[in-house]
C-alpha cells in the first residue's frame, strides 16, 4: 500500500479541521433559527398585530408594512437587540438574509447603500404594559451576535456597493424588457411580470393564480422565466431542488404577503420588493410600469383606455420623432389620442401640462412621467392623461380618464401630481422629496417649427458671396446642433435645443465641480451618488437600457465637462436663431450673418497669403494623426467686432504667433458672435489640463481633431488666431494653473514634436511656426505636441476661419474606431 505524502496529511488535516468548523457553525445557525422561529411563534400565539407594532415604536423601530415582516423585524430585534439607526443618513436598517441594509435616503434624491452584517444595536425593552402577556413578562434578551451562513457575501459597514446594486439593477431591466411580457391595464401592479410559487404556502395554486393575474401578473412554473419567486424562509433554508433553480437563475424570493401588500399600500413596486425580499440573491427587478398612477377615485370619471406597452426597441434606443399639435401655449400629447379635438387647459394662465423624471442610479432608475389636462374644443367634458416610461426605449404605459365636470377634472390632475411630486401643483417653491419626480422644462417645438420655416427659404434673396452662404447655414444647421446632443446622450425629449439654458449649463458646471472635489477627496460613493442623479437630473440623458453611468472618475467628468462647453456654445446658436423669426423683410442667412458681427471675406486660394496658410496646414500634419488627411477647402478671413480694439495692448507683446483652434462646427456661432471664452467660474478646474484658459496648437491636426468630424460627416471648420504670448511659462505635465508665475504672460504645454522653428515665416507682423514636425528632445514630457493656453482673452485676435475636408483612411479609421471603443470599455480614456 502506498504511503501517504507529506503534502497529502496536511491538505487531509486542513479537510477536517474545515469540516468541522463548518458542521460548527450549522449547529449554531440551526440553533439561532430556532430562537428565531420560537420568538415569532411566541408572538403571533400571544400579540395582536397592534401590540407588535407598539413593541416596535417602544424600540423606536419603523413599523414596516405586512405582518410577515412586522414578525420578522421584532424577532430579530428580541433576538439580537433594537437596531440603531443607519450611522449614514439616521435611517432604519433591515434585516435582508446576507447582511443589515438601510432604508433610508442620504437625500432627497438618492437613496442609502449603506450595509453591515455588523450593526450597532442597543438592549431590547419590553414596556411594563406589557408584562401582562405571559411570553412577554418571561421573556429575558440576552445580547448576541447575529450569525451568517459561510457563503453569504462578507458584508462589512460600506457605502460603496451602489455600482454593483446599479448593475445588477440595470441587467434586471434588460431582462425584464425581454420577458415575453404581454399587454394588460397599465394601473394593475404587476403588469409584464412573471411570477414562481415554491413550496408550501397558505393559498394553493389556483388562488395564487387568481391573485397574480388579478393584479395584472402571470404565475410560471419554469425558474429563468419568473422575475420573482413567492415563498417563505423556512424554504429557502430546506434548498429544495426547486429552490436551487431559482437561485441559480438569481430570482428574487418575497415572502408571499408582498400580494396582499402590493394591492393595498399603494407603494412603489420596486420598494415593495425590497420590503418583502427574503432571500440573499436577486437583482432588482425593474419594470417602468411601476410608475402608474392608481385608478382615479374622482366622482363622474371613468377611466375609458388604458395600455400597458413593455416592449424595448430593438438594436438599444432610437431617437423618436412626434408629430406634436400645439395649440395655445403647449401641445397635445399624441399617445392621448386626442390632438385633433382636445387642448391642453389653460386656466388663467396656468397651462395644465407637466412632464416629471426621476434618475436613481442604486436602482438604475432613469423614467418620465407626464400628466395633461385635455379640455374638448367643443363640448364640456375633459380628460387627464398620463403617460410613463423608462428614457429611451418604449417600455412604459399610459391611461385616460374621461370628466364631465372641470373641477373634478382639475382635483383629479393635481391629485396625481402631488402623489408623484409630493409638491402642489402651482407651489412657488418645489422641494424635492426622496423617491418623487422632478419637474422638467419642455419645449414643444413651436420655435424650431418656426426656425425651420426661416432657414427653409435661406439664400433666395441674400447678397452675400455664395461660399459665405454656405458658411452661415453649416454653422446654423439645426440638425447637426441636435446630433451632436445625440453624441452627449442627452435626452431631446426632456431637453430640446429651445430649452438649453445658461442657468441651468451653469448649474450643471457647478454640480460637475462639486464631483470633482468629491473624487479627489475620496469621498463616500453615497456622496457622488447623490450629485450624479442630481446632474442627470438636471441635465436629462438617454441611456436607453443602461444604467445611469457614476460620476465617479476624473476621465468621466472631464467628458461631461466638455460637453458642458459644447452646450454653451449651441445655447448661443439656437437663441441668434430664434432671434431672427420676427424679421420677414430680410434673407434669414444674412439675419443670421449680421448676429455674428463678424466681418467674413472670402480669401482668394491663388493668394499669397492662402498659399501660405495652406503650406501651414500642409507641413504641420502630425504623423500620428494618420487616419485621415486634409484638404482646405474654402479660407475666410474673419474681424470679430471689437476685438482688434480689445487686442491693442497687446500688439507690442513680443512673442505674437499665428496658432491653430479647433471646434465642433456646432460652435462657432458662439465663437464668432462672442469670442473664444475661457470656461466659467462653476466648472471644475481639473477639466482642463492646464487651467481654464484658451488653448492653442501650432500642429494643425491636434486642434483638427477637436473638430470632431467623421467619415459620415468630414467637413469641419478651423481657426486660425493671433495670440500674445509673450513670456510663456514651460510645463511637461499637466498643472491646473489658477494664476500665471509673476512675469509670465502664458503657458507652453512643451511637447516630444514641433514645427521646425527654422522655417517660422511672418505674416503681417505676426509668427507663422509652419515648419514640418520635428523631433524637440524632450523625453521626460506627457505631451506629444505642444499647446499653447493664455488666460486673459484680449490676448486673442481671430484672424482666419478655414473650412477643412477630412479624407479619412478607411482601414486606419476602423483600427482607430475600435481602439477607442476598447479604451473606452476598459476606461482607459486617457
Amino acid at each position: 500500500m502506498p504511503r501517504k505524502r507529506k503534502a497529502d496529511e496536511v491538505d487531509g488535516g486542513v479537510s477536517k479541521k474545515q469540516k468541522k468548523e463548518d458542521e460548527k457553525l450549522e449547529l449554531k445557525l440551526k440553533e439561532q433559527s430556532q430562537l428565531i422561529w420560537g420568538i415569532k411563534d411566541k408572538l403571533k400565539k400571544f400579540c395582536s398585530v397592534n401590540d407588535m407594532k407598539e413593541l416596535l415604536i417602544a424600540n423606536n423601530q419603523e413599523v414596516p408594512s405586512g405582518e410577515s415582516n412586522i414578525l420578522d423585524r421584532l424577532s430579530d430585534c428580541m433576538a439580537f437587540g433594537s437596531l440603531k439607526p443607519c450611522e449614514t443618513c439616521k435611517g432604519q436598517l433591515v434585516f435582508k438574509s446576507d447582511a443589515y441594509y438601510c432604508t433610508g435616503d442620504i437625500s432627497a434624491w438618492t437613496k442609502c447603500v449603506f450595509k453591515t452584517q455588523t450593526p450597532d444595536r442597543k438592549d431590547w425593552v419590553t414596556p411594563k404594559e406589557f408584562s401582562e402577556i405571559p411570553f412577554l413578562k418571561k421573556f429575558k434578551f440576552k445580547r448576541q451576535d447575529r450569525m451568517f451562513p459561510k457563503d453569504a457575501p462578507q458584508a462589512a459597514p460600506t457605502h460603496s456597493s451602489a455600482a454593483a446594486t446599479a448593475t445588477s439593477a440595470a441587467l434586471s431591466a434588460s431582462a425584464a424588457a425581454s420577458n415575453n411580457l404581454t399587454e394588460v391595464p397599465a394601473d394593475k401592479p404587476l403588469t409584464g411580470l412573471k411570477l414562481l410559487a415554491v413550496g408550501k404556502l397558505s393559498k394553493n395554486k389556483d388562488e395564487l393564480k387568481n391573485i397574480v393575474e388579478g393584479l395584472g401578473g402571470k404565475i410560471t412554473g419554469t425558474a429563468n422565466k419568473a422575475a420573482l419567486c413567492l415563498s417563505s424562509k423556512k424554504e429557502i433554508e430546506k434548498m429544495s431542488k426547486k429552490m436551487e433553480e431559482v437561485r441559480d437563475a438569481g430570482v428574487r424570493v418575497v415572502a408571499e404577503d408582498f400580494l396582499t401588500d402590493i394591492k393595498e399600500s399603494g407603494k412603489a413596486l420596486q420598494e415593495l420588493i425590497s420590503l418583502h425580499a427574503i432571500s440573499p440573491w436577486g437583482a432588482e427587478v425593474k419594470i417602468e410600469s411601476q410608475a402608474a398612477a392608481p385608478a382615479s377615485k374622482s366622482t363622474g370619471a371613468h377611466s375609458s383606455k388604458s395600455t400597458g406597452k413593455v416592449k424595448e426597441e430593438e438594436g438599444g434606443s432610437k431617437s423618436k420623432k412626434m408629430k406634436l399639435t400645439v395649440k395655445g401655449g403647449a401641445a397635445v400629447d399624441p399617445d392621448s389620442g386626442l390632438e385633433n379635438c382636445a387642448h391642453v387647459l389653460d386656466q388663467n394662465g396656468k397651462i395644465y401640462s407637466a412632464t416629471l423624471g426621476l434618475v436613481d442610479i442604486v436602482r438604475g432608475t432613469n423614467s418620465y412621467y407626464k400628466l395633461q389636462l385635455l379640455e374638448d374644443d367643443v363640448k364640456k367634458q375633459y380628460w387627464v392623461f398620463r403617460s410613463w416610461g423608462r428614457v429611451g426605449t418604449t417600455i412604459g404605459g399610459n391611461k385616460l380618464d374621461k370628466f364631465y365636470d372641470k373641477n373634478s377634472a382639475m382635483d383629479n390632475f393635481c391629485s396625481v401630481y402631488e402623489e408623484k411630486t409630493g409638491n402642489a401643483w402651482g407651489s412657488s417653491n418645489f422641494t424635492k422629496y426622496p423617491n418623487k419626480f422632478y419637474p422638467l422644462e419642455i419645449d414643444y417645438g413651436q420655435d424650431e417649427e418656426a426656425v425651420k420655416k426661416l432657414t427653409a427659404s435661406a439664400g433666395a434673396k441674400s447678397k452675400l458671396d455664395k461660399p459665405i452662404q454656405d458658411l452661415i447655414r453649416m454653422i446654423f444647421d439645426v440638425e447637426s446642433m441636435k446630433k451632436a446632443m445625440v453624441e452627449f446622450e442627452i435626452d431631446l425629449q426632456k431637453m430640446p435645443l429651445g430649452k438649453l439654458s445658461k442657468r441651468q449649463i451653469q448649474s450643471a458646471y457647478s454640480l460637475l465641480s462639486e464631483v470633482q472635489q468629491a473624487v479627489t477627496d475620496n469621498a463616500a460613493e453615497a456622496q457622488i451618488l447623490d450629485l450624479s442623479n442630481r446632474f442627470y437630473t438636471l441635465i436629462p440623458h438617454d441611456f436607453g437600457m443602461k444604467k445611469p453611468p457614476l460620476l465617479n472618475n476624473m476621465d468621466y467628468i472631464q467628458q461631461k465637462v466638455q460637453m458642458l462647453d459644447n452646450l454653451l456654445d449651441i445655447e448661443v446658436a439656437y437663441s441668434l436663431l430664434r432671434g431672427g423669426v420676427e424679421d420677414n423683410k430680410k434673407d434669414p442667412i444674412d439675419i443670421n450673418y449680421e448676429k455674428l458681427k463678424t466681418k467674413i471675406e472670402v480669401v482668394d486660394k491663388s493668394s499669397s497669403e492662402a498659399q501660405l496658410i495652406q503650406q501651414y496646414v500642409k507641413n504641420t500634419h502630425a504623423a500620428t494623426h494618420n487616419t485621415y488627411t486634409l484638404d482646405v477647402e474654402e479660407i475666410f478671413k474673419i474681424d470679430r467686432e471689437g476685438e482688434s480694439q480689445r487686442f491693442r495692448p497687446f500688439r507690442e507683446l513680443h512673442n505674437r504667433q499665428l496658432l491653430w483652434h479647433g471646434s465642433r462646427t456646432t460652435n462657432y456661432a458662439g465663437i464668432l458672435s462672442q469670442g473664444l471664452r475661457i470656461a466659467p467660474p462653476e466648472a471644475p478646474v481639473t477639466g482642463y489640463m492646464f487651467g481654464k484658459g484658451v488653448y492653442f496648437a501650432d500642429m494643425v491636426s491636434k486642434s483638427a481633431n477637436y473638430c470632431h468630424t467623421s467619415q459620415a460627416d468630414p467637413v469641419g471648420l478651423i481657426l486660425l488666431g493671433e495670440v500674445a504670448l509673450g513670456n510663456m511659462h514651460e510645463l511637461k505635465k499637466a498643472s491646473h494653473i489658477t494664476k500665471l508665475p509673476k512675469g509670465k504672460h502664458s503657458v507652453k504645454g512643451l511637447g516630444r514634436t514641433a514645427p521646425d522653428q527654422r522655417a517660422t515665416v511672418s505674416l503681417n507682423g505676426v509668427d507663422v511656426p509652419l515648419g514640418k514636425g520635428v523631433n524637440t528632445n524632450i523625453e521626460d514630457t506627457s505631451l506629444l505636441y505642444n499647446e499653447y493656453i493664455v488666460y486673459d482673452i484680449a490676448q486673442v485676435n481671430l484672424k482666419y476661419l478655414l473650412k477643412i475636408r477630412f479624407n479619412y483612411q478607411t482601414s486606419l479609421w476602423l483600427r482607430y474606431i475600435v481602439t477607442e471603443m476598447i479604451g473606452l470599455i476598459c476606461g482607459d480614456l486617457s
